[in-house]
């Protein structure tokens, strides 16, 4: 006979690690036709490149309809002749609010409020000692990956809540929930941004979600200047690509605060 203080301590962990299996197995099912059909306005930061070029790309390809921004003007104009109304494409840096907050009123006004919201623009310093990192370097990836985000949600939000539901999604990182040598700003930034967003979900009405995400380990760019040529050995984005886009597709207000990572 199992001693019943056993199952009262024992059982929840037991479902707690099946609801998570079951989760991971169903966000790597196909969506169904009405799921892939259904078209979102996604707001994505950080376009250009790496994980927020294959977001965009993913999930235009699914018929939703994405609005981007990225530093770099000549990748906007690129995105802008590629895909083609009805997404957007604009160049901007995060880290400036003026620029976020026009940005935000030109997109709110024209295609009211997104139902899902991606942070994903953040930046890298070079590999070395906390000590050694100049305070210029320090500050600018706070800026983009701290203060940017900020900027984001600040003049999204409110239009989000306004309506009642949406989803926030600030790329996290696993270095948000561990460290390494030589990547102390990187570090302090992602963690930063796990705190900033489980403390969000609680502020937030019900219907809407905030979510920590690591993407995982994948081979991008980023991931070069810290592993080198060993980064190649790690998902590509390509893969990583076709795990991710329904994944995100199926975040809903129960994820709210979840701290979660892409099944690849």
């Amino acid at each position: 006979m199992v001693h019943s203080s056993w199952l009262m301590v024992r059982a929840p962990r037991m479902l707690r690690k099946h609801w998570v299996c079951m989760r991971q197995l169903w966000y790597t099912l196909p969506m169904n036709h009405e799921q892939s059909t259904m078209n979102k306005v996604i707001v994505i930061t950080g376009v250009s490149r790496g994980l927020g070029q294959a977001m965009t790309s993913g999930f235009i390809k699914l018929g939703h309809t994405v609005l981007g921004c990225a530093r770099s003007k000549a990748s906007v104009e690129q995105l802008n002749s590629k895909f083609g109304s009805p997404n957007n494409f604009t160049a901007l840096d995060v880290a400036d609010e003026a620029q976020v907050k026009n940005w935000a009123k030109q997109l709110l006004s024209q295609y009211g409020a997104p139902n899902l919201l991606i942070n994903n623009a953040a930046i890298i310093n070079d590999l070395a000692p906390l000590w050694e990192i100049p305070s210029e370097d320090f500050s600018n990836l706070v800026d983009i990956n701290i203060k940017g985000v900020a900027n984001v949600i600040r003049h999204f939000i409110p239009a989000m809540i306004n309506r009642g539901s949406g989803i926030i999604v600030n790329l996290s990182s696993g270095w948000g929930r561990s460290t390494s040598p030589n990547v102390s700003s990187y570090c302090a930034s992602k963690w930063a941004i796990e705190g900033m967003t489980r403390s969000l979900a609680q502020e937030l009405p019900q219907g809407m979600a905030a979510i920590p995400l690591s993407p995982g380990i994948i081979h991008t760019e980023m991931l070069e200047v810290c592993y080198g040529k060993d980064a190649a050995s790690y998902t590509s984005i390509q893969d990583w690509q076709v795990k991710a886009i329904p994944f995100l597709l199926q975040l809903s207000p129960a994820d709210n605060g979840v701290p979660l990572t892409v099944p690849v």
